[in-house]
């Protein structure tokens, strides 16, 4: 019998007594054991079956998290079929094309303005046959529509029994889970994951940290994306910890603050505005306090730097460490929500090391993690005790990672996907000889950590033939202070130039510090001359002279996933801000070097 995720939730229930999830949708948190958490899928997943689904049919969900979209995602499982997410902040068009795409006769979704999505191309979708709305949310007219209540009803037309003989019935290879790419280089591709890609990956990712039922996690970045995703389901059915839901990004200050997560996720973005915040409550400290958390942030990198290093404090920074630990750090967490916190990972995209950096001194290491949806997640990951910043860590265990002639990164084992579906040719491109090629350029270094050093499709090709990658370019222009967001230019240009947007907490405090008005800051003369000399001194004295930014605009506003720049991960599309902005870049490049 294949070990399944669905397979460890019917253990869990036997094993614990305590609660799987926790939810505030009725305004206060509800909590849910294992033993109702498991047979509210089995519940699910009849209803599935009640309404003609079978093995190999595909579940869409397009919601925030709540526990109705893991319930979904269990209930296809358990059936036999795929579950595949689809992000909230899809346009029509782009929610029809991968219902369609996915051949889905049933999507789930939360409310009257995702159904409306639904609705406005339903007669484009053949295969679509039922909607089914969360609980909460009304139903409608339609008889095609259905209320979570309505479907869960579904449920006694349908028999228990089927469901073990068919949990008993699936094999490693049979496919679980799509993943959609995030679409930075075309239409999104429907990534195949196994049930043995989802179970041997969250074994390999409990041996990185453990946990068990009395951790907490807060479920909040979308469940789409397979990082959060492995979170929320699979390594939480793995490891028996409780997952807090969130629905709204925009209350996770208040969430962290009542869940007081002991593991936290978050990608770069969410790290880099924590910062913000947590810098802007510096500056405004004077005196006695200024001093003390000045103090305090030095302790906290000297610990850090050891702690990353499997060494512990001792002696003289033993002491002040307890003191600094009373007076600022336990401040520091308590306001953030998170004081029980005993893994801070991030992932998804790079993350500067000076936002490393900074997390450092106050006494908070981040691991940062790297992988793809390609590989069900992590390739390769720093570890309590073995961490460098500026690096992606060492390759899980039982995964091989080895650099090809131009540097790519491959990558081989059990948790490498079955390839894209209905996308031979693609398939072919990314799968060569049982080796993964991530598209990403990386270099080891003596001790086995891997570095990111640019991506093969973004490399800028000069008009003067040097290959220049952007990665590290733009990493350096968002560790100036004020800069949020970065885009090299140069495809075919003789030289290279930037366009960058601008943090609103860090001008904020620039604009008050020299009198200024923060409207129109972006245009503001003294806002130039400060970006001239930061990107002389933070960024070009540290590159190559072909590398060296040349001219740049700052745009103004940040990027975003409503105005299109950004992916629902939170990752540049370059090609659609190349498109968006060509004539400023046009503009940038006419008014010639200026740096």
């Amino acid at each position: 019998m294949t070990d399944t995720i669905i397979h460890r939730l019917e253990a869990n229930a036997r094993r614990y007594s305590g609660p799987a999830y926790h939810d505030r949708l009725s305004g206060t948190w509800k909590a849910t054991s294992w033993s109702e958490f498991n047979t509210e899928t089995r519940t699910v997943a009849r209803a599935m079956r009640a309404l003609g689904l079978e093995r190999g049919s595909v579940v869409t969900i397009l919601a925030p998290n709540r526990p109705e979209w893991t319930l979904a995602a269990l209930g296809a499982m358990r059936i036999g079929g795929i579950s595949a997410g689809i992000y909230t902040s899809n346009s029509p068009a782009e929610v029809a094309y991968i219902v369609e795409h996915a051949e889905s006769p049933l999507i789930v979704v939360d409310s009257a303005q995702q159904l409306a999505k639904i609705v406005d191309k339903w007669d484009e979708l053949p295969d679509l046959k039922y909607v089914v709305m969360m609980a909460g949310a009304e139903g409608s007219d339609d008889p095609r529509v259905l209320t979570w209540d309505e479907f869960l009803a579904r449920a006694e037309e349908s028999d228990d029994a089927e469901l073990d003989a068919i949990a008993d019935s699936l094999g490693p290879d049979d496919v679980a889970d799509f993943i959609y790419t995030s679409g930075t280089t075309g239409p999104p591709k429907a990534v195949m994951l196994t049930h043995e890609n989802l179970a041997w990956t969250a074994d390999a990712l409990a041996k990185v940290v453990p946990s068990g039922p009395d951790d907490v996690m807060l479920s909040y970045l979308p469940l789409s994306h397979i990082a959060e995703q492995t979170a929320t389901i699979h390594l939480a059915i793995t490891n028996g910890y409780q997952v807090y839901y969130c629905p709204d990004g925009l209350k996770l200050a208040e969430y962290l603050r009542e869940v007081e997560p002991t593991i936290f996720f978050g990608v770069p973005r969410v790290w880099e505005r924590f910062a913000s915040v947590v810098t802007d409550n510096l500056s405004q400290a004077t005196g006695a306090k200024a001093k003390i958390a000045e103090w305090a942030r030095s302790i906290g990198r000297q610990t850090t730097e050891l702690r990353n290093k499997g060494e512990s404090p001792s002696g003289l920074l033993a002491v002040q460490h307890a003191i600094a630990e009373k007076l600022f750090f336990s401040t520091v967490r308590q306001a953030m929500g998170l004081t029980r916190q005993r893994a801070l990972i991030s992932g998804a995209a790079p993350i500067p090391p000076a936002t490393l950096d900074f997390f450092a001194s106050l006494d908070m290491t981040i691991l940062e993690i790297y992988g793809q949806s390609e590989d069900t997640g992590p390739t390769t990951t720093n570890r309590p005790g073995a961490v460098k910043y500026g690096s992606v860590g060492q390759p899980i265990d039982g995964v091989e990672v080895k650099l090809a002639d131009n540097d790519e990164i491959l990558v081989r084992g059990k948790n490498v996907f079955a390839g894209y579906y209905k996308n031979e040719a693609a398939t072919a491109e990314t799968l060569v000889d049982g080796w993964l090629h991530s598209g990403d350029l990386g270099r080891f270094d003596e001790d086995g950590f891997l570095y990111i050093t640019g991506r093969s499709k973004d490399i800028i090709i000069t008009s003067g033939g040097k290959n220049i990658a952007p990665r590290n370019l733009e990493e350096a222009l968002t560790g100036i202070d004020v800069v949020s967001q970065a885009v090299c230019i140069g495809e075919q240009q003789r030289y290279l130039v930037a366009l960058v947007t601008l943090d609103p907490e860090a001008c904020q405090r620039f604009a008050e510090e020299r009198g200024l008005s923060v409207d129109g800051l972006n245009d503001d003369p003294t806002m130039r001359e400060y970006l001239d000399a930061e990107i002389q001194d933070k960024v070009n004295a540290h590159f190559a002279r072909v590398e060296h930014i040349r001219n740049f605009a700052v745009l103004p506003h940040e990027f975003s996933v409503e105005t299109g720049e950004l992916t629902p991960t939170f990752k540049i599309k370059r090609t659609v801000v190349n498109e968006m902005y060509a004539d400023t870049i046009a503009e940038v490049y006419s008014a010639g070097q200026l740096l």
